[in-house]
């Protein structure tokens, strides 16, 4: 407990966790859609998970960007700052307990801020970490949504048919996790989905959804996900009516429609995940200057 950018409480929780694994997501550059912090808030309130602690935002946000927002409950103003929460979840029915870390991307300090995710994993005594992103891809808002993964730990890659990264280029806070994970030696892995690049403005509960369900897998945790099933219903209908109001974008969806049926490399991206990786990979490269 001694960092001094982490605020705990609620520390007798920490005491009996059983073989946790630790999952993080960060609105900003890697979560297109809110589909990945969606997913993290998804897990934290379906297990009634308790916050045991916040990362300081004052030494790693930029409040010009990231700017503090003032609430006024029962009347009395409150100032309320970005800030990176730390959750426990307790899993009756599972073999691991869930360390749960959202919040917004940093803006300073990375190395800094990387140093503190690193040390809630050792006090946590985590055995595994699972950062989640998405992304802004070509494919059409009415199919399935793929989930990309990747892994440099040998084990989980072997256990989970998941490829190493060989992305080289500009990356997110979530790319510096997993790097300085990979050198700690802590077991890691990550998982993004992808995002109709032609509605990038709307949450998309069906990204998110895909990130639940794959997650859950990962972790062979059984999960209902009526809620965000029918939410993601309602988001196709939502945007079937919004692409038929323009003809251009209906042709556009039909096209890209057809290439996903048609296309004889699905069945191949479905057997060779590197396939699907170098999507993410193609995506990151593509961010440079944008951010």
């Amino acid at each position: 407990m001694a960092s001094k950018f982490i605020q705990w409480k609620n520390e007798e929780l920490l005491e009996d966790l059983n073989s946790p694994v630790l999952i993080a997501a960060f609105e900003g550059w890697n979560d297109a859609g809110e589909a990945a912090t969606s997913a993290v808030k998804y897990f934290q309130d379906r297990f009634s998970a308790v916050k045991i602690g916040t990362i300081e935002s004052e030494e790693f946000f930029d409040f010009t960007i990231s700017r503090p927002v003032i609430e006024i409950p029962d009347e009395q103003r409150e100032i309320i700052w970005p800030a990176t929460e730390i959750y426990v979840a307790k899993m009756f029915d599972s073999e691991h307990d869930l360390v749960i870390i959202g919040g917004h991307e940093p803006q300073l300090r990375w190395r800094t801020f990387t140093d503190q995710i690193i040390e809630i994993a050792s006090i946590t005594e985590s055995h595994m970490v699972v950062t989640l992103g998405s992304l802004l891809t070509d494919i059409p808002h009415s199919r399935p949504v793929k989930v990309f993964g990747s892994s440099d730990d040998s084990d989980l890659a072997q256990r989970l048919n998941l490829p190493p990264s060989t992305y080289e280029g500009p990356t997110g806070i979530v790319g510096v996790i997993n790097s300085v994970l990979r050198e700690k030696g802590i077991p890691s892995m990550s998982l993004w989905a992808g995002v109709p690049s032609y509605v990038s403005g709307a949450t998309s509960p069906k990204a998110a959804l895909a990130l639940v369900e794959r997650l859950a897998e990962v972790l062979q945790i059984g999960i209902t996900c009526t809620d965000l099933e029918i939410a993601s219903a309602a988001y196709e209908r939502q945007i079937n009516e919004l692409i038929a109001e323009d003809m251009d974008t209906t042709e556009y969806v039909n096209q890209l429609e057809e290439d996903f049926d048609n296309k004889s490399e699905v069945d191949e991206q479905e057997g060779n995940p590197e396939l699907l990786v170098s999507e993410v990979e193609d995506f990151l490269r593509n961010q440079t200057g944008q951010t």
